[in-house]
């Protein structure tokens, strides 16, 4: 009997997670693109991205750790451009931060306890500003021609949005010789977003309303755990929900904000050409404050 149960449940969740690809082209293609962008295609309106998760490290040799929880947010506008030859456009602009939690008592840590090294790390938490698209995105190419292209997955009525973003290039830590000592930064983002099938694949529907998404990163030690040349990897993953609505932001998320990170209620201006930053820039301006402050006493 406790085997028909299992080969029963087996054959429900087969059922349910057939996926149908769905490829998207053109016009179609574009919209899909902007309102999983934005949340939507009108041009202003501050969409909140909010995740929560864990950390753990992966050291050759030794059981994972749970090093401690996370809990973030990404506040975000988008403008709307057009152009005769390349048709309409989107740039979407934000800032975001994202916080260490102790993995106990889930309270915002200052310090970690680091068991490998015996330190007390300070720690500095994620707050990037501005992660921008760097350039507009158009709906056709430089000589009008159509390039837009989505494939997705729908289950029903839900469809999923799978994609990883491989990150290979000269770490900001480093020196001038990354390529021959080796040092480059090395990490991959994976991102899984899911919306409503009727929302998402209606060219004519406007607004997306609310989405789910998954966020995983495989990366090397954050510099603030100074682990140096030790062999291992942090593995972070969270899930969360993206929304318009202001009053769904979690109270210890919005106690955060107002307490610490007061300017990440809002989004960039519209037209920001900053240039993004990462944990790593923001590192090494932390780093370069602290050398000047010692420097000066």
């Amino acid at each position: 009997m406790k085997n028909l149960v299992f080969a029963v449940l087996g054959l429900t969740w087969l059922s349910a997670s057939s996926a149908e690809e769905v490829t998207l082209e053109g016009r179609d293609a574009f919209i899909y693109s902007q309102k999983t962008s934005c949340g939507t295609t009108e041009a202003g309106k501050t969409r909140y991205g909010i995740f929560e998760g864990r950390a753990y490290s992966r050291v050759p040799g030794e059981k994972d750790r749970h090093l401690f929880n996370l809990l973030g947010i990404n506040v975000r506008q988008c403008s709307t451009h057009t152009d005769d030859v390349r048709g309409n456009g989107y740039r979407s602009v934000s800032r975001e931060i994202m916080v260490y939690l102790d993995k106990d008592s889930g309270e915002m840590l200052d310090t970690w306890a680091n068991p490998w090294t015996g330190q007390d790390n300070e720690i500095l938490h994620v707050a990037n500003d501005p992660v921008s698209m760097r350039a507009i995105r158009w709906e056709k190419d430089e000589d009008g021609n159509s390039t837009a292209r989505a494939t997705l997955r729908q289950y029903g009525d839900m469809v999923a949005a799978s994609f990883e973003v491989p990150l290979f290039y000269p770490n900001p830590l480093g020196g001038d010789y990354q390529q021959y000592v080796g040092g480059t930064y090395h990490a991959m983002e994976i991102f899984n977003t899911f919306y409503e099938t009727s929302k998402a694949l209606d060219a004519n529907v406007t607004d997306i309303g609310e989405s789910r998404l998954a966020w995983s990163r495989v990366a090397q030690w954050l510099p603030m755990l100074e682990m140096g040349s030790k062999p291992g990897l942090m593995v972070f993953n969270a899930t969360g929900f993206s929304t318009f609505d202001k009053s769904l932001i979690p109270a210890k998320l919005a106690n955060i904000l107002d307490a610490h990170y007061p300017l990440y209620w809002t989004p960039p201006p519209a037209d920001d050409k900053r240039p993004n930053e990462t944990s790593w820039t923001v590192f090494k301006k932390h780093i370069g404050e602290v050398d000047k402050d010692e420097t000066s006493h």
